[in-house]
């Protein structure tokens, strides 16, 4: 491909290292032996950095910066969902930190059918699932962490009695202020210039939260009573963590959840608890690859890797059409399964998660690929053979192929696990846009389907000279959010992330207390046993997409972690949306659709248009990358962080 490259595709070159000199990046790479520390917001970052220079480790500094990114509303809040996953050095393992809420009492696909929802609720009190951000902060830091709830929550604290607040999220104050108004916890909060015309504070403005610096303040002093009574460390923040979950600071969540029509139950707060697991991992080129498990979507970059391997991906040329058609494949084939296959693993089990991480069935799903044409078939796969199972899904796997696409064009084809490709349906068009599948020829709303696509939240990573590593990918209770009463706690609205029937997802189907699976998606990579990368980006569906293009281009075409955060990165729309919107329509899989970057050279977009994608372009695609990797041969840490938001680091 290089001989043909034009002016337009020399900027995608910039990226690569090709004499193993640095290249040119918009944001400057970070460089620490001491600590690193990186997230959504530079006031959070600099969070992260007291933690730090006080004394404490990167759980300490992560649980800092998840603390500060909740207060500031980065989209996300207090009443979200956290997930982490930690390097051990005493240990030399990977552990898994699950603490996303559960569905509550109540919450069932007859209730929600009732209502007329063919998903859960985007919005208000009957979004939420239990908060699993409070639990998840006081787990991490008692079990992993050096200091006291009162050293770690001081910056938020700080934050609660007033911060600057910054124009993006002052403005999505006032832009969401009409559905803000509908809950009066929330109205109370985020406009308090009501009346005027502009209700929301103005950038800049001093933004105090008198009932969140009040709901900080009760679990500090748990904390600190139970010091004064000669409580360990851990005992004493897990008073903190009673006091949230069945104290006066849950009675007064449930009172105004449920004054607001919400489910949420005492009894639901009591029985949550976060849960430390095993991660999933594969080994890409000797690289161990450490990923949550199927609650999340996680598992999905891992079988695109597996797939991957079986490809000269360096040989193909960085974005080349035949490179980025194969990443493209690849991807869908991973997702098929994530939208059939994957959900909480604790109440639902039985997931064939060792067949679907398998090489063998990795080789299988590579075969599917053709390398002339996008498959718009692609469709869950049968790994159950290759963990010695029968698949119990083969009759509902034939009714989902047949579900209506809209348009009289078929579901997403039938299950397979080698040969041929499926044979496609026909193309939704061969122009630069984006047509309705339900109604042929009408443009559709690209603002509003992308947003559900790319739905952010913010992402931590730290790391320490002792060798403690963590990625957070933590959120939920993201602005419009509906406050619970007096606590000052945004409620999580994860409960759209289930399904309502098994066909789409029979295990992921909303029960009570079943967590809901995730796109949220942290990532470890380990080089010759010692940790090598922690990553995670914002972004929805297409977290695992951009992560996974991140790791290529640092395994394969030797990019720095500063140019590989930056990189243009292409997007799959052919999937099962995860977040928003409460009709079918607004959910289905998108074949052929894909974002690319300006960069893009007019052959590489001509190839592709010819081989059925319909594209459309962004000036930055990499997505909000955050990511550290750990230098082992010259023991120091390189940051880097995308300059696709506001997103920022601090090292020594």
């Amino acid at each position: 491909m290089w001989t043909k490259l034009t002016k337009t595709g020399v900027a995608a070159l910039l990226f690569i290292s090709l004499s193993g000199q640095a290249q040119p990046t918009e944001k400057p790479p970070l460089h620490g032996n001491h600590w690193m520390a990186v997230t959504g917001k530079p006031l959070a970052a600099e969070a992260g950095a007291q933690i730090f220079q006080k004394g404490g480790n990167a759980i300490d500094a992560a649980c800092g910066m998840l603390g500060a990114v909740c207060t500031m509303w980065d989209v996300l809040s207090w009443g979200g969902e956290t997930q982490a996953l930690i390097y051990n050095p005493k240990t030399g393992k990977v552990i898994a930190i699950d603490a996303l809420g559960f569905a509550p009492t109540g919450a069932t696909p007859a209730f929600f059918k009732s209502k007329g929802y063919n998903f859960p609720p985007e919005y208000g009190p009957l979004a939420a699932v239990t908060p699993g951000t409070p639990g998840g902060l006081c787990y991490m830091l008692a079990e992993y962490g050096t200091m006291s709830l009162k050293e770690v929550l001081a910056p938020a604290m700080e934050m609660a009695r007033g911060y600057a607040i910054e124009a993006q999220t002052a403005n999505s104050f006032e832009g969401q202020k009409r559905r803000l108004k509908e809950w009066p916890y929330s109205k109370a909060l985020f406009l308090p210039h009501a009346g005027e015309k502009r209700e929301a504070p103005e950038a800049g403005e001093v933004f105090v939260q008198k009932d969140l610096l009040e709901t900080l303040t009760k679990m500090v002093e748990a904390e600190q009573d139970a010091l004064k009574h000669k409580k360990t460390r851990k005992e004493a923040i897990y008073a903190a963590y009673d006091r949230f979950y069945k104290g006066d600071i849950a009675k007064e969540f449930v009172r105004g959840c449920q004054e607001q029509g919400g489910l949420i139950t005492m009894e639901d707060l009591a029985a949550w608890k976060p849960i430390e697991e095993e991660p999933m991992h594969v080994s890409y080129k000797g690289i161990e690859v450490y990923k949550l498990q199927q609650w999340t979507q996680g598992p999905s970059m891992l079988q695109a890797l597996n797939i991957l391997e079986n490809f000269d991906l360096k040989g193909m040329g960085f974005n080349s059409t035949r490179y980025i058609h194969t990443v493209y494949q690849a991807m869908n084939l991973a997702f098929a399964d994530r939208d059939f296959y994957y959900g909480d693993p604790y109440n639902n089990t039985g997931q064939p998660m060792k067949g679907l991480l398998s090489k063998e069935y990795a080789k299988d799903r590579a075969k599917l690929i053709n390398f002339d044409r996008n498959d718009a078939m692609a469709a869950p796969g049968d790994p159950y053979p290759f963990e010695g199972r029968t698949n119990p899904f083969t009759e509902l796997l034939k009714e989902r192929a047949h579900m209506p696409m809209g348009g009289g064009r078929p579901g997403m084809g039938a299950p397979s696990t080698g040969g041929a490709m499926n044979s496609g349906a026909a193309l939704v068009g061969s122009n630069d846009l984006a047509f309705d599948h339900t109604t042929p020829g009408v443009p559709i709303d690209e603002s509003l389907y992308h947003d559900r696509l790319w739905r952010g939240t913010t992402s931590i990573e730290a790391a320490d000279k002792d060798g403690w590593v963590i990625s957070v990918t933590p959120s939920g209770g993201w602005n419009p959010a509906c406050v619970a009463g007096h606590t000052g706690v945004g409620m999580s609205q994860r409960m759209q992330s289930f399904v309502l029937d098994s066909i789409i997802d029979p295990f992921n189907v909303v029960k009570p207390h079943q967590r809901p699976r995730v796109t949220l998606s942290p990532s470890l990579a380990l080089k010759d046993g010692k940790p090598y990368l922690c990553f995670s980006v914002q972004g929805g569906d297409t977290q695992d997409q951009n992560l996974l293009q991140f790791f290529l281009d640092m395994v394969e075409f030797g990019m720095t972690v500063q140019q590989a955060t930056e990189a243009p990165n292409v997007n799959s729309d052919q999937l099962w949306l995860s977040l928003g919107g409460e009709r079918m329509e607004d959910r289905r899989p998108r074949p052929g659709h894909i974002l690319l970057g300006n960069v893009t050279p007019p052959y590489v977009r001509q190839d592709l248009r010819k081989m059925g994608y319909i594209s459309t372009y962004g000036d930055r695609t990499s997505g909000p990358i955050n990511a550290i990797m750990i230098d082992s041969k010259h023991g120091t840490l390189w940051g880097g962080s995308s300059n696709n938001g506001e997103d920022y680091g601090i090292g020594w």
